[in-house]
């Protein structure tokens, strides 16, 4: 199980590219997690994760695949129903890989995250378009625009990027930059993206 493991981690930390794609569900949110190809195209299932809706504390635990057996990482809020509350993300084993958490004051005109991982300065992400920020809070009959993140180092040093595309099913796009990252922890703010935007 750990050389498994091993491996996965691995073959994970060199993908530059992922797509995140949710599946419509009556009573939960899933997501698949692909590597992407070079065409842009979902090249195999990394990660699986499954969320209650209306839970009272945010808790999601990402998995290889849908079959739920073999956990990857998972993210789970520190306080009940908190705004600005800080979601600590861990491997497989239950150890600390690192933290992400929304900047409620700086969200409410164009939402914003920051990223923490050990080792690395933080990393600040900001919906890339104040317009798209702004229609999409005020008009309801537009909440449906896509919407991109660019997440940045100090001095504006990209670290990586997620874009959602248009159609039915909500579908993004994630570039990493820098390569010091934790695939694992972009996973885990890309899923959150998603999962807790409406929070």
């Amino acid at each position: 199980m750990w050389q498994t493991r091993a491996l996965m981690s691995t073959q994970l930390q060199s993908l530059q590219t992922l797509v995140v794609r949710q599946r419509i569900r009556m009573m939960v949110n899933q997501y698949e997690v692909h590597a992407a190809g070079p065409d842009g195209s979902e090249a195999g299932m990394v990660a699986f994760a499954q969320q209650k809706r209306m839970a009272f504390k945010e808790q999601v635990t990402l998995y290889t695949d849908d079959t739920k057996q073999q956990p990857v990482l998972g993210f789970k809020a520190r306080k009940v129903m908190d705004l600005g509350s800080a979601y600590d993300v861990t491997d497989a084993t239950g150890a600390p890989i690192g933290v992400f958490r929304k900047d409620f004051k700086r969200s409410l005109l164009r939402s914003t995250w920051i990223v923490e991982q050990p080792g690395l300065p933080a990393a600040t992400g900001q919906e890339r378009s104040q317009l798209v920020a702004i229609l999409r809070r005020f008009a309801e009959s537009l909440s449906w625009l896509p919407y991109h993140f660019d997440f940045v180092f100090e001095a504006d040093q990209p670290a990586f990027s997620v874009v959602k595309k248009w159609g039915l099913r909500d579908r993004y796009v994630v570039t990493i930059h820098d390569p010091r990252l934790d695939r694992r922890m972009v996973i885990a703010m890309a899923v959150g993206l998603d999962a807790l935007q409406g929070r």
